[in-house]
């Protein structure tokens, strides 16, 4: 006896709940999916222009503190960072921007009017005034900053390292 060319209910109701049982894991699973992996599809910004305010803040012949803060998100991780630098006016229009890093072991230093140098408390070691080593264990200057002027304000240029 040749086989019906009809399916049975049976047969459309499991094809029916098939059907839109993919298409609901489809409408769950897609964007679930990219929430797992959008953070490591994102970019992560690794410079940035810092502004560091107007520059009649910055007295000529003082090196004068300036602190900020940037946030990396890895992956779900939000971690935020304190960086500190010294802005050093020589004239109107010549400017140094030094870290407040120790090139030794990356103790912060602080500058010191009455020695006219940037001293590191771990190990006593002494920059002048423009970074340079004056004395102790550094291996070399203060790192220092690019920076720019746009519109009578001051831009550091931040590298993520």
């Amino acid at each position: 006896m040749p086989k019906s060319t009809h399916i049975s209910r049976n047969e459309f109701v499991k094809g029916v709940i098939g059907i839109l049982g993919t298409i609901m894991g489809a409408i769950i699973g897609i964007p679930a999916i990219g929430y797992v992996l959008s953070p490591a599809l994102k970019t992560r910004s690794s410079e940035a222009w810092i502004q560091a305010g107007p520059l009649v803040n910055y007295p000529i012949g003082v090196p004068t503190p300036f602190s900020f803060t940037r946030t990396n998100v890895n992956g779900w991780e939000k971690t935020t960072s304190s960086y500190s630098v010294y802005i050093f006016r020589k004239n109107d229009t010549e400017i140094s921007v030094f870290s407040n890093i120790c090139t030794h072991l990356s103790c912060r230093v602080s500058w010191h009017e009455d020695l006219q140098a940037y001293i590191c408390p771990c190990h006593d070691g002494r920059f002048g005034i423009d970074g340079s080593i004056i004395s102790g264990p550094v291996p070399r200057p203060l790192d220092s900053y690019e920076y720019k002027i746009e519109a009578e304000n001051l831009l550091i240029h931040y590298l993520e390292s």
